[in-house]
């Protein structure tokens, strides 16, 4: 049997008050709302109206959310991004559309946020449930103009969105496999190379003395 999903809003409004406590009881809710809404996200504003010359916002996400490939040139606006909980793959493309990298972003670890230039085409992937990040991105905002979506890139609702996303996070995995496959390798040369070096030590120091 198919869960239902709730009908939610694209996003929760900022609080009225001047000081605005940010809670647990906040960003519970927001994730709760993530795992009823069909598009498995759901944003927090944090400032007060489109037209603020900061926005600030919490974004919940869940695994499967598709996020479309975009930059925010036109206006240029930079992106910041810093996880909360969860985990999140921050991806880059080429202007053309071809992968460019991605960067693993978990809070409490090395790297749990980017700062993002107007000039990057960028999305990112949950990679568990419960994702929460906090954005802030210059304002003001317009639906016409606040994110520049490529022609290669598919609509969110297409039905070209959902293979795409797939299609991405198997050619992510298969990098991140590739890559500590390396490691793995690395690894075990680095120890043939040790054991080597320390049986010719072990040898050199059994030779009789002349």
């Amino acid at each position: 049997m198919t869960e239902e999903k709730k009908e939610h809003p694209l996003a929760v409004d900022a609080p009225e008050s001047d000081v605005t406590p940010l809670t647990l009881t906040m960003v519970s809710n927001l994730l709760s709302m993530s795992r009823e809404t069909s598009r498995k996200r759901m944003i927090q504003r944090v400032h007060k109206s489109d037209s603020a010359g900061v926005h600030k916002m919490f974004n919940a996400l869940q695994p499967g959310t598709y996020i479309m490939p975009h930059r925010h040139m036109h206006p240029e606006k930079t992106e910041t991004i810093l996880v909360m909980s969860g985990a999140l793959l921050f991806v880059e493309f080429e202007d053309t559309g071809e992968y460019r990298t991605h960067t693993l972003l978990q809070p409490g670890t090395e790297i749990f946020g980017v700062d993002v230039a107007p000039n990057v085409y960028h999305t990112f992937v949950a990679l568990k449930p419960d994702t929460l990040i906090f954005e802030v991105k210059d304002g003001p905002y317009t639906t016409d103009t606040d994110k520049d979506v490529p022609d290669w890139a598919p609509r969110e609702g297409s039905e070209e969105a959902e293979p795409y996303l797939l299609e991405l996070i198997k050619h992510l995995a298969e990098l991140t496999n590739a890559a500590a496959e390396r490691v793995e390798a690395e690894k075990k040369a680095a120890e043939a190379q040790q054991a080597e070096q320390n049986a010719e030590q072990d040898s050199e120091e059994e030779k009789p003395a002349e």
